[in-house]
This record gives structure tokens, C-alpha cells and sequence, in this order.
């Protein structure tokens, strides 16, 4: 099958264009570089250059290539996980999701693909008992980073399932994994091991994980067999702050994460959101994809780990 990825020098693009050509896959991959082009004929992968911004030069790559489903995963995240950093990044990031990703979905609509994948969001799903499913509301309400996003990711998903395409929406968890934030020589892993990453109030906040490389693996199953609409792709260890992050720390030989009250929190800058993110956030059920997508995921590593040193 021809397949288009646009975004795959991210973080999950590149596994996802492995596991594509690891399955025998006609792979196509977008880039604004020269180089970047090179480097991806070496692979054995079709480069198209094109600006995300440039409409007729999207249209014209994907006219080119023919593909029968595209593979849609743009982002602009910082490499660093600060509030400062991704405050930053913020307008770029939202620019070339709402933007460049509309470049693109009318770009495959005009060129007659069938199958669209586009990269959503699994843990913000509205507070409540339980873990949120597929149908769950996201938090439009919630505090003010996380309601711009989820509002955002709405947004996204409405063009997408509203197209003639089938459409669907694959709601990555938190990836860990190489090349993430929480691996061990990420950026979060050094805020941790620096005590700058602290457990606010209960930490009752629910986080859905997600290896990097699962994330690649279920999103080419979508790609072959998934049907339209909306699949929570997360791990099967929703775990609560005050579990996971101690447990991160343990891993990393890091000292305990310090706590913080709310009310501490809550006067820094952008204290909402990270009170939001340890007390609020509510986990993920994986069981649409396991259904649909036969899904099997991996145990999150760092709480394997810990368990095995705290048995021997």
C-alpha cells in the first residue's frame, strides 16, 4: 500500500516510518529539506518537498505521489518540557496543526486518498469517575492551556471525521520511550533528577502512557485496517502522579520528587495547568483499540523496573 507521512521527523514519525517499511509499505514522507530529502532516499523512502504552509506545493506532492492513505502527525514541540518552552512553541505548534494540517487534508481530499490518520490526544478527557473512552468530551472547560488545546484538538478532529475521507483520529497517551521527553536522557528525566518535576497536592491526576514504538505500530494497523472515527491509543497502566512520577525517579537513581501544595502552585506561572495535569487528569481506556486494532501494548518500563529491583 502507498502511504503519505506528513510530520515524520518528529518523535513518532520516525518509528512510524520504520514499522511502514518494516511492513512492506510504499512509503512517501513530506520535508521542507534538501538534505532531509537525502537522508530519506537512503532509507528507501520516497521524499516529497513541500512547505506545509505553501497550499499548492502540498497539493502538488500529494497529486504526485498517488498515496492511498496519508499518515498526518504535525507538530512543532519543543525538545525541552518547560512552561517557558512550550509557551513558546505554542503558536507554531497550533499554527501548523490547524494550518498546515488543513493544507494537507484538503490536499488529500482533491488528490482522491481514501484513508486519513491524523494525530490527536488521549488525556484530556473531561474529569470524572473512570477512564474516558472515545466517546468521553474533552475538557473545554478545563484550565487555560489545556481548554486552548483541547479546543484545538476538537477543532482538528471535527475537519478530519466531516471529511469525505475515512478519517481517523488516533489519541496518542504521554510517549515515553527514545527520542521523548520521558526517556532517560530526556528533558523531563533531568527535571526529575534535578528535583525541578514535584508531586502537586495529592497527585491524583491519572497520566495514560504510551511507548513510543506502540504508538507507531498501532497507528500503521489504523493505517491498514483501522475503521473511521476516534481510538484512544494508550497502554494499559493508567497510573495516578503520586505513582508514576516517584517510581520515574526511582528508575533514574534520582532523589524522591519534592511535593507542592496547590495553593503553592497555583502562584506560579501557569500554575493552573500543572495543578490540572497532578490532580485532575483523568485516565484512558485502550479497549476500542485492543478490539479493533488487536493492540498490545507494552507494560510502562520504568514501573517494571522498580518492581524488579524492589523484589530482588
Amino acid at each position: 500500500m502507498k502511504i503519505f507521512v506528513a510530520g515524520a521527523t518528529g518523535a513518532i514519525g520516525r518509528p512510524v516510518l520504520n514499522q511502514l517499511l518494516a511492513k512492506g509499505h510504499n512509503v512517501v514522507a513530506l520535508t521542507r529539506s534538501q538534505e532531509r530529502a537525502q537522508s530519506l532516499a537512503a532509507q528507501g523512502i520516497e521524499p516529497a518537498i513541500a512547505d506545509v504552509f505553501d497550499p499548492d506545493s502540498v497539493k502538488a506532492a500529494i497529486a504526485h505521489a498517488q498515496p492511498e492513505v496519508v499518515i498526518e502527525q504535525l507538530t512543532a514541540l519543543p525538545k525541552t518540557y518547560s512552561r517557558e518552552s512550550m509557551s513558546a512553541a505554542g503558536p507554531l505548534n497550533t499554527r501548523i496543526r490547524l494550518e498546515g494540517g488543513a493544507n494537507v487534508l484538503a490536499a488529500a481530499q482533491a488528490a482522491g486518498v481514501r484513508r486519513y490518520l491524523r494525530q490527536s490526544v488521549a488525556f484530556w478527557g473531561i474529569p470524572g469517575a473512570g477512564l474516558a473512552d472515545e466517546a468521553t468530551p474533552l475538557s473545554l472547560d478545563a484550565s487555560p492551556a489545556v481548554a486552548a488545546d483541547a479546543r484545538l484538538v476538537t477543532e482538528i478532529e471535527r475537519r478530519l471525521l466531516e471529511s469525505n475521507l475515512e478519517g481517523i483520529a488516533l489519541r496518542y497517551g504521554f510517549f515515553y520511550g527514545p527520542g521523548t521527553w520521558f526517556n532517560p536522557d530526556g528533558d523531563v528525566a533531568q527535571q526529575v533528577r534535578q528535583q525541578q518535576f514535584p508531586i502537586v497536592g495529592n497527585g491524583d491526576g491519572v497520566w495514560s502512557w504510551l511507548h513510543i514504538e506502540d504508538a507507531a505500530i498501532a497507528t500503521v494497523a489504523a493505517a491498514e485496517q483501522g475503521n473511521p472515527g476516534v481510538y484512544l491509543i494508550v497502554d494499559d497502566q493508567p497510573l495516578a502522579v503520586r505513582d508514576w512520577l516517584p517510581a520515574f525517579a526511582r528508575s533514574l537513581n534520582a532523589p524522591p520528587p519534592p511535593p507542592v501544595s496547590v495553593e503553592d502552585a497555583l502562584k506560579m506561572e501557569g500554575g493552573a495547568d500543572s495543578v490540572y495535569y497532578q490532580t485532575q487528569m483523568r485516565g484512558a481506556s485502550n479497549a476500542k483499540a485492543k478490539r479493533k486494532l488487536n493492540f498490545q501494548p507494552r507494560l510502562l518500563e520504568w514501573v517494571v523496573e522498580t518492581a524488579v529491583t524492589h523484589a530482588s
